[in-house]
């Protein structure tokens, strides 16, 4: 029998992504509550933090509104303490299958401390097939009291047998001015690089935050941005001498390739003269330039290699090779340098 004095609120320490929040706490209401739940969405939107404080809703100790944030199960979760509530990273870039077995076993106890036992599966994208067989059995013959929460980046790579045994939560892209207000109110940041740090991030705060502690990240945005636009005028040999040197950093090429497609987006909007604000403002001058000598079809062309790329890499394709095979896919254009006092 649903408990109608408990109120499960909407007020979750989550910044955006209502729909999805709405969506949760009407179900837990009504009590309906699923074994396992697949958080999809683009990478840095919040989707661990999202499933943090689904954990803190369902093990809430209040008696009246769930999640409270004040007692001692929320404020456990909330700082990663909490005896039922454990996060997996992958172990060297995968979820391996020792990773999943281990968890089994753990999951067979009752839990500790809360009212579930839940486990957030990380970047659950990046599990091996041998991971993924391995967890389908808890999800076909789940244990009373578990609650399993996985993370993707995209659920292209997973296996049709997991996707259909989870109930899908996909989360999208913030705006950049709810990111600019969350940087100026809760990072305390001025509202120049809070406006910058918006924009830029695409929608994504979590990479925001991480700029906004890391000037560094803004260096190695201007560098990937500079090579893509000194690509776009090189020969085949350049391009493949270029592959070749990108390939060294196998841990940068993911964030790389989601720049790459921003910009390109970007080249897209500017070529339909749409109202709707670019992300690399920074760079006007060359992405118009783009714009008008770049069809529309084959600006769609390159952002489906991106995309495809991506894939290619996330299946341990030769990185050197995909690159390459990518950067043909590019148009070869001679770009004019910007004015003084113009973008870029």
């Amino acid at each position: 029998m649903v408990d109608t004095q408990l109120t499960y609120s909407t007020n979750w320490p989550v910044v955006g992504h209502t729909a999805a929040i709405s969506h949760l706490s009407r179900s837990l209401q009504h009590g309906r509550i699923r074994h396992a739940y697949l958080i999809a969405g683009p990478a840095s939107i919040g989707k661990t933090t999202f499933a943090r404080a689904f954990a803190m809703t369902v093990n809430c100790l209040s008696d009246h509104r769930r999640p409270c944030g004040l007692c001692r199960a929320c404020t456990l979760i909330q700082n990663d303490n909490f005896a039922d509530v454990k996060i997996i990273e992958a172990d060297g870039g995968k979820l391996k299958v020792d990773q999943i077995r281990d968890l089994q076993t753990q999951l067979s106890m009752r839990p500790v401390e809360g009212r579930y036992r839940v486990v957030i599966l990380r970047r659950f994208q990046e599990a091996t097939t041998q991971a993924m067989d391995a967890l389908l059995k808890t999800l076909e013959e789940p244990a009373p009291g578990v609650i399993l929460l996985l993370t993707a980046d995209t659920t292209d790579n997973l296996l049709p047998t997991i996707k259909s045994r989870c109930q899908s939560i996909n989360l999208r892209l913030l705006s950049a001015s709810l990111v600019r207000k969350t940087l100026e109110e809760q990072y305390h940041l001025k509202q120049d690089k809070a406006a910058l740090l918006g924009q830029l991030s695409g929608g994504r705060l979590g990479w925001a935050i991480r700029a906004a502690a890391d000037e560094s990240m803004l260096s190695q945005r201007d560098t990937w941005l500079k090579q893509l636009e000194d690509m776009l005028g090189m020969t085949r040999v350049g391009r493949f001498a270029m592959a070749e040197s990108l390939s060294r950093d196998k841990k940068g090429i993911a964030a790389m390739l989601e720049l790459w497609l921003s910009y390109w987006r970007d080249v897209m909007l500017l070529s339909h003269t749409t109202v709707t604000p670019i992300t690399n403002r920074d760079h006007d001058h060359t992405l118009r330039q783009i714009a008008i000598h770049v069809r529309i079809d084959d600006v769609l062309k390159v952002m489906t290699a991106i995309q495809r790329t991506a894939k290619y890499l996330d299946a341990n394709v030769n990185t050197r090779l995909a690159l390459e095979v990518l950067m043909l896919d590019m148009p070869r254009l001679r770009l004019m340098p910007a004015p003084p006092g113009a973008s870029d």
